[in-house]
């Protein structure tokens, strides 16, 4: 852990203001749920991702999906991609979200992208994702992406909203 040599004090109603730059860095934001976690006779606060509690479910899904359609599967929370399959894990997992997930869930809305629309931070021809919402909240979202010509299907887009069904289902009974 390191010190930032920040000192705040508790006011009367027990708050503490974290300072913009910690905030920024670690991209919290107004209305962001965060964890307490006590250790070592410490509080400790961390940004809470409903999906990240969900990280086997999670890498199972983006297997299953993998498996099923051959396009690489990507599962991401708010901030970064928690689950892949079909490729890299060391290239994806804990990345930060790319553009068009993030687009997806900035407008809560299924987002298709090809090569020539977007400049992405990876090589791909076409992209689907879909945002997962949980209790009207956006949580995360999941994409395929196709490294070859080949255009991601309506079939394959209905598997995505199915499993992001599920999980959303899920993540209420947690």
């Amino acid at each position: 852990m390191k010190a930032t040599g920040i000192i705040r004090r508790i006011d009367d109603l027990g708050r503490i203001v974290i300072p913009k730059e910690i905030r920024r860095s670690l991209r919290i934001s107004e209305g962001d749920p965060m964890e307490l976690c006590v250790h070592d006779g410490g509080v400790f606060l961390k940004k809470y991702s409903a999906l990240g509690e969900m990280i086997d479910y999670a890498q199972n899904f983006a297997d299953s999906l993998f498996e099923e359609t051959g396009h690489i599967a990507l599962i991401c929370d708010r901030d970064v991609i928690i689950a892949v399959s079909g490729a890299s894990k060391k290239a994806f997992l804990n990345q930060p979200v790319w553009h068009l997930a993030s687009s997806a869930m900035d407008e809560r809305k299924i987002l298709i992208g090809y090569k020539k629309d977007t400049q992405e931070e990876f090589d791909y021809q076409s992209q689907v994702v879909v945002p997962v919402i949980c209790e009207g909240d956006v949580v995360g979202a999941i994409g395929l992406i196709s490294k070859e010509e080949v255009v991601v299907s309506i079939v394959d887009q209905k598997l995505i909203q199915v499993v992001v069904g599920f999980l959303a289902k899920q993540m209420v009974r947690l």
